[in-house]
């Protein structure tokens, strides 16, 4: 306990803790979304584009950010529009496209060094990166709650909302735009190896305790939240990756939910 109090009086710890906290609660409420529209995948697929693109750009010299951003951003939308116009299963578009990306990121990426963003490095977090953090945890949260009915709509039963003339390709692309940044931001602590667990594990652990639409993205925050902190805490005295043992807290909690909702 020593330890960890000593560690957060580290500027690094704190701009790493502050800005991987509002990710992943960020990255866990939209991951409800995903998961119950079957866009489970979609954290995992724009990862290995922001792989391809940070390869590319380390290949190139460019500002890996600079390239990752917009790349991510657009692959999005490319993914969704795919999915939407030619009634895909948004899985399989995520596949084709994380396919892809893999094999180019590998291909750009030979002698470059990526491995900073591949595993993750709180060491990168900048002063920057928390307040883009702050802004976007702003605009996802009071997104959730200024268009909650009609997220919960679009979610459980598109039709039936775009009877009622809700917009729904507009809310599905702006949730999508949402998820690539929140990727592009988790690219700098947890790795785009890592990020899509962020995204799906407090999610699916939150589908084992919660009964309806606003307790899941409540749980789904919460347990994000105390993934992270644990994880970070944990990496810190074990002198551990810290996105990989954030990811294996998420996993933990999600095992022990699951045996003792099945108890």
């Amino acid at each position: 306990m020593r330890e960890v109090l000593e560690l957060l009086s580290y500027p690094f710890v704190m701009r790493a803790l502050t800005a991987g906290a509002l990710i992943s609660v960020c990255a866990s409420v939209l991951g409800v979304i995903l998961v119950l529209k079957h866009y489970a995948l979609i954290g995992h697929g724009l990862s290995e584009i922001g792989f391809a693109s940070l390869s590319i750009s380390a290949a190139l010299g460019l500002p890996v950010m600079l390239v990752s951003t917009p790349a991510i951003i657009i692959a999005s939308f490319v993914i969704m529009f795919v999915s939407q116009k030619y009634k895909t299963s948004g899985d399989i578009a995520i596949a084709v496209a994380s396919s892809f990306a893999l094999a180019l990121g590998v291909i750009a990426g030979r002698g470059a060094n990526v491995s900073a963003y591949l595993f993750g490095s709180v060491l990168a977090v900048s002063q920057e990166d928390v307040i883009f953090a702050a802004v976007l945890s702003v605009i996802v949260l009071a997104s959730f709650v200024v268009f909650y009915n009609r997220l919960f709509l679009i979610t459980y039963n598109e039709d039936y909302a775009r009877s009622l003339g809700i917009n729904t390709l507009f809310y599905q692309f702006t949730i999508s735009v949402l998820t690539a940044l929140v990727v592009v931001l988790g690219m700098r602590i947890m790795g785009t190896l890592l990020i899509s667990g962020v995204i799906i594990l407090p999610a699916l652990t939150a589908k084992n305790i919660a009964s309806c639409f606003r307790s899941l993205v409540i749980v789904s925050g919460a347990v994000s939240f105390i993934a992270f902190t644990a994880g970070l805490a944990l990496s810190f005295v074990f002198n551990l990756p810290a996105g990989a043992v954030i990811v294996m807290t998420n996993t933990a909690i999600l095992i022990i939910v699951k045996v003792s909702v099945k108890k």
